[in-house]
């Protein structure tokens, strides 16, 4: 099979995956309880304006207010700015960024109070509220419409001179003074009717947004995209794909309605899955969740990458493991860290880990074959969709990779931080927390009259004290003239302790 969509619907959320020979490259979830909010149009007031950081905060209504830094900010500059990069990337509602003609600093733009229309450019991620924009782009099925950027641009991804032109030239037409329009992928070979029905459905669209925003207070939200299901379906079924799967007949019945009246001769390619098997089982997606929220990767030639997440970046080291190789040692490491790079470019792609990604590959000799490692990296990431830069390999064998983020990754999506450790990691060790009870004893203000201790301790720090260490405790005993009881207490936690003196 050549590309294939499948799309899992439960009550609860919606998963969708896109399959390139039976490979997973693309991952999206989308839960009730999450929902997605890229894409959202919403009628804020400013709360605060930061100087220093030529940034405010904008309350939409959400549990966080949103951030909007100067440069996402058209209010008070010129109309017919210029786009930083008029292309089409097919991600949706991502919103082109205009260059602005004027370099006002954000307090002479906003003040507290003020109201704004902005869109989500940026979803929560973390501890962070959304980013928001001014510039709003509203995404159509051949174009998206960007009211407040006069520009007509063409997705570098239609490779023909003459129909980009011919695309153009239709759309000069058609567009209104004021208003811009980059023209998707998807819209090569389409006729002008095609556009022109775009381009009036995107205008109804706008027109109700401006017209809520005029009766709504602020904060409201004034347009949501749609849902997860139907933006895949607008956004990455293409001719290319040979076949779509969904296994909710409700789902499935909008989807073929949807698709009729946009690609009608594509609705053949729509199926409904009803076997016993699940979807996802079915396809071997499953197996590929799974293996994308594990820390460790295992490559075919018995070399693995290991990927941490930290606070600031994502860290990816390659190790040889159980690969040896068969001549020199610089040939090995140079087979073993060309493997490692196709899968770390899956595995980012597949993950959606976005920001600075360090990748540890292991020390290389010779010049070329760092050469070789990075071009093979640059080649891996070339289909990616959001934009990437990639540093040299350094003379340590780092890569640096800085990615665009624009939702929650994998991991943040599908798990949260071990409640136990604290997210980091690890935790003290027994005899670390053990000699930690025992200098605590030593700080105790204690009487001749008082002669117990009771040490409250977690059962495998109890055991310890009871058995490994009983001599340092009757070194204390001995010590203060005191006897020390030692009380086993599964509720508490491995480094929490209590004393008590009686």
């Amino acid at each position: 099979m050549g590309l294939e969509i499948a799309i899992n619907v439960t009550r609860q959320e919606t998963r969708v995956a896109l399959l390139d020979n039976s490979v997973v490259t693309e991952l999206y979830v989308d839960r009730a309880r999450n929902k997605d909010f890229v894409g959202n149009i919403y009628k804020g007031k400013v709360v605060k304006v930061l100087p220093g950081m030529q940034a405010a905060f904008v309350d939409i209504g959400m549990e966080r207010a949103a951030f909007i830094h100067v440069s996402d900010l058209s209010t008070g500059t010129e109309p017919g700015d210029t786009l930083l990069d008029s292309e089409e990337d097919d991600k949706g509602p991502e919103t082109p960024k205009p260059r602005r003609q004027t370099a006002r600093p954000i307090e002479h733009l906003l003040e507290q109070g003020q109201e704004l229309m902005v869109q989500i450019s940026k979803g929560p991620i973390g501890t962070k509220g959304p980013r928001v924009t001014t510039y709003i782009s509203l995404p159509g099925r051949f174009l998206v419409f960007m009211p407040n950027v006069e520009h007509v641009g063409v997705s570098r991804r239609i490779p023909k001179d003459e129909e980009r032109a011919r695309l153009k030239e239709i759309m000069k037409r058609l567009r209104k003074p004021g208003y811009g329009y980059i023209v998707r992928t998807v819209s090569e070979g389409v006729k002008e009717d095609e556009l022109r029905s775009d381009v009036e459905f995107l205008n109804v669209l706008w027109q109700d947004v401006l017209k809520k925003r005029d009766q709504m207070p602020a904060p409201c939200l004034l347009h949501t995209d749609l849902t997860l299901t139907f933006r895949v379906v607008r956004d990455l079924f293409t001719r290319k794909v040979d076949r779509l799967l969904i296994d909710s007949k409700e789902e499935y019945e909008a989807v073929k309605d949807f698709v009729h009246r946009f690609l009608p001769e594509q609705t053949s390619r729509i199926h409904y899955y009803d076997k016993e098997e699940s979807l996802f089982d079915h396809l071997g997606i499953e197996m590929e969740i799974a293996r994308a929220l594990n820390r460790k990767v295992w490559l075919k030639s018995g070399g693995h990458i290991v990927v941490d997440h930290a606070e600031a970046m994502t860290v990816i080291d390659v190790n040889t493991g159980r690969y040896v190789g068969k001549r020199d040692q610089e040939e090995t490491i140079l087979k073993n860290n060309l493997e490692a790079v196709k899968e770390i470019a899956y595995q980012i792609k597949l993950r959606g880990i976005g920001g600075i990604i360090i990748c540890d590959f292991i020390d290389m000799e010779r010049e070329k074959n760092r050469e070789r490692v990075y071009q093979a990296l640059v080649e891996a990431m070339a289909s990616d969709k959001a934009r990437t830069r990639i540093s040299r390999i350094s003379d340590l064998g780092l890569i640096e990779i800085s990615r665009e983020r624009v939702r929650e990754d994998l991991l943040r999506t599908m798990s949260e931080p071990c409640h136990y450790c604290e997210g980091r990691g690890y935790t003290r060790s027994p005899t670390t927390v053990a000699y930690e009870i025992f200098r605590e004893i030593r700080r105790l203000d204690t009487s001749p009259e008082e002669q117990k201790i009771v040490i409250g301790a977690h059962p495998t720090v109890a055991d310890l004290l009871q058995e490994e260490e009983h001599q340092g405790v009757g070194d204390l005993e001995r010590e203060f003239n005191a006897k020390i009881i030692i009380k086993a207490d599964a509720s508490l936690h491995l480094e929490q302790y209590d004393l008590v003196v009686l």
